[in-house]
């Protein structure tokens, strides 16, 4: 195997017609190189030519090509080792006797009139991917942030539809750019990404499916799971005509969660801070989130700030014994997280029916899912929730906060799908 052959099978590069001539590493640039700000960048040139035999013209199809000299051209490589690899190719030309047209060698390694090979631009891609910043990309790859914009814009392009319309979704938004709350909707299944829209108006979402899926696709989709959000129950139906709603477990604790934290902030505001009650419902209230069979009521602990040992079920007994509403409240709560815990439908059923009002913010939420509570009972009937969709929807974040936010919404969308597609 000659030299060229090893050079090329190094850098990757398959096109037989492509012959190394000669390899300049960075010492030997800066020597040949009349400019004193070179950058201190190392960079290696690949010199090579691009010859190969042609029988016939692609104009007339005549067989009177003769070659006409070399066109110089300059392609960017990707990176092997953390250095810059460019490449000085010399293509071939052509000329017909026949019809007098002019025409040059062609290959594989970088799209017509374009100096970033193919290698290159995957490279772009695999970062992308990463959910990584275009500048930290550029400069990985030695190319400018606006070649890695270009890119994903010519490999990335918007989805129009699913080839088939999952039997299975799941329904959330997410904040996109310029604080719009945008739409998204992913398969439970799968989790393979379904749709993003721009916005998440009832009108919108509506004129999508109907648009793109027919009614007999969309008759297909047997579960979708939602949040407590009333505005996608208003039109599922009319979606989704077979399908049954749920609700989302996690936002049904974390409903209930919030009105006990607020019902206890409320009764912390009515007693002294230094009483051992204000204490132990300011520095412990994490206890009345425990499963009760995690309070461990054999084994005492020091509790910091109330600053005395005890049992963690002695310390939420001195609350929930001395406040009946809370207790109310701190029950009810406990009901309905083992109820969604263990799939406990005739429990979840007794809780919401006989709770008593309190005049908290409990009391709301009780209302609230006793409304809701075909769709709540799904819950644990189903096992799909919208955990899925929360995983997409964390990288989104963690996508605009590496990239400081995206002023445009469709260039956004499309860096998303770079790290589902």
């Amino acid at each position: 195997m000659s030299q060229s052959d090893f050079s090329l099978k190094i850098l990757g590069i398959k096109d037989p017609n492509i012959n190394v001539i000669d390899v300049k590493d960075s010492d030997e640039l800066k020597k040949k190189s009349k400019d004193e700000n070179d950058s201190n960048e190392s960079v290696t040139l690949v010199v090579a030519k691009l010859s190969y035999p042609i029988e016939r013209c692609r104009e007339c199809g005549f067989k009177q090509v003769v070659k006409n000299g070399y066109r110089k051209t300059h392609l960017r490589l990707d990176s092997l080792n953390g250095t810059r690899y460019e490449m000085e190719l010399w293509k071939q030309r052509y000329r017909c006797k026949n019809c007098n047209v002019t025409f040059g060698a062609e290959t594989s390694l970088a799209a017509k009139n374009q100096t970033l090979s193919t290698h290159l631009k995957n490279q772009i891609m695999l970062l992308a991917r990463e959910g990584l910043t275009g500048k930290f990309i550029a400069k990985t790859c030695h190319c400018s942030p606006s070649s890695v914009r270009r890119t994903i814009l010519e490999r990335m392009q918007p989805h129009y539809r699913m080839a088939r319309l999952p039997n299975h979704l799941c329904f959330d938004e997410f904040r996109s750019t310029q604080s719009t709350m945008s739409f998204i909707c992913c398969d439970a299944e799968t989790h393979q990404l379904v749709t993003k829209l721009h916005d998440r108006l009832s009108s919108s979402i509506i004129a999508y499916f109907e648009n793109r899926y027919s009614i007999m696709e969309r008759a297909k989709v047997k579960t979708v799971v939602i949040d407590l959000n009333a505005q996608y129950q208003s039109f599922i139906y009319r979606l989704f005509p077979n399908a049954k709603i749920i609700i989302d477990r996690f936002h049904i604790i974390q409903l209930a969660g919030r009105a006990l934290d607020n019902c206890r902030i409320s009764i912390m505001k009515q007693l002294d801070k230094h009483t051992r009650e204000y204490k132990i419902m300011k520095s412990q209230w994490k206890l009345f989130h425990f499963k009760a069979k995690d309070l461990h009521p054999e084994k005492p602990v020091y509790l910091w700030g109330v600053n005395e040992y005890m049992t963690r079920q002695n310390a939420v007994d001195l609350i929930t014994h001395k406040f009946s509403d809370f207790m109310m409240v701190y029950q009810t709560y406990q009901d309905i997280t083992t109820a969604l815990q263990s799939r406990n439908k005739k429990l979840l059923v007794t809780a919401l029916n006989d709770y008593q009002t309190t005049h908290s913010e409990m009391d709301i939420t009780i209302n609230t899912l006793r409304k809701n509570q075909k769709y709540v009972l799904n819950s644990i009937k189903y096992k799909y929730s919208n955990g899925p969709l929360e995983g997409i929807n964390r990288k989104i974040k963690n996508l605009k906060r590496s990239c400081y936010g995206f002023a445009n919404q469709n260039f956004f969308f499309l860096r998303i799908d770079c790290i589902f597609a």
